[in-house]
């Protein structure tokens, strides 16, 4: 009998055996250097991005085997963007995943090279992937185009401008989490469908943009409520550090309303899907309703 738990689990431990597979390569020298990506990388967390890549690809009929590789790559771009969010210079937080910030261990140098490291080799085991197909010179670069300066790195430098110069605005709020945390997302919904020929392809584009959106609509909410034991993060840094977010926005009563809006949303995409969208699904509830 399927159990959202239990598929969950399964896609993680097949996720966690490529990973392991790259540790084994992955000998960097100074150790420091080695010491730095491991500590980011293996520090857990929910692993959303590559579950959900070996999800679609799972619904799409494409073979974890094909996808494993486009999920590491998406994985070692969130690692290095989690390590320099991080960043005094940036959002300025000691703690992540109910550890001590990456900084905070090996100083902003070795993490600053830390960062820059894995999303080289990112792109370096996409480009490998490159050699098999010209699907996944496809795939590659959109994943590439999600992560770069018209995706992730947009919303950040948007994030940091709008704190700065105390803006609040709507247009500009729907940029940063569009790009910062949506474009990301969106690039594990989408890739797998690159390597299935494009089929589906812009239904879960918009699938992975929404579902970024949710995210940081439950993730901003938390930040407001939650605590270091719960999130494994400090909490209520957004309002002290006069961010831009949906809480600080439009509060979170209207939040949880937006919430609501924007998960329907995704479930109706998932409808217009041919295919056992069962899991994608739960997937969407359990980001709508999750604590930490």
């Amino acid at each position: 009998m399927y159990s959202f738990k239990e598929k969950y689990s399964e896609y993680l431990s097949l996720f966690e055996k490529r990973l392991d597979e790259f540790f084994a390569r992955l000998k960097c020298k100074p150790q420091v250097l080695d010491d730095s990506l491991k500590y980011t990388l293996e520090s857990g967390g929910k692993r959303i991005r590559a579950v959900l890549t070996l999800a679609v690809a799972d619904m799409l009929g494409v073979k974890t085997e094909d996808v494993a590789d486009l999920a590491l790559a998406i994985e070692l771009i969130h690692a290095y963007s989690l390590i320099h969010d991080d960043l005094p210079e940036m959002d300025n937080d000691d703690f992540r995943r109910g550890r001590p910030s990456n900084h905070k261990v090996f100083g902003v140098g070795n993490a600053l090279l830390a960062g820059d490291g894995l999303l080289n080799t990112a792109y370096a085991v996409l480009f490998e992937k490159c050699k098999e197909d010209k699907l996944y010179v496809d795939a590659a670069a959109f994943i590439c185009g999600c992560a770069g300066v018209h995706g992730m790195i947009a919303g950040q430098s948007a994030d940091l401008m709008c704190a700065e110069k105390g803006i609040k605005d709507e247009e500009m709020l729907d940029f940063i989490v569009s790009n910062k945390t949506g474009k990301l997302i969106s690039a594990a919904a989408a890739s797998p469908a690159v390597i299935a020929g494009g089929k589906y392809f812009l239904e879960l584009r918009q699938f992975g943009e929404d579902l970024g959106k949710l995210f940081q609509l439950t993730d901003d909410v938390l930040d407001e409520e939650g605590s270091l034991a719960t999130l494994g993060k400090s909490a209520g840094k957004d309002r002290s550090e006069n961010k831009l977010t949906y809480v600080t926005f439009y509060g979170i009563d209207q939040c949880r309303v937006y919430a609501d809006i924007i998960c329907s949303k995704c479930l109706g995409i998932l409808e217009g899907i041919e295919g056992e969208t069962a899991f994608l699904g739960d997937l969407v509830n359990h980001v709508r309703y999750r604590e930490g």
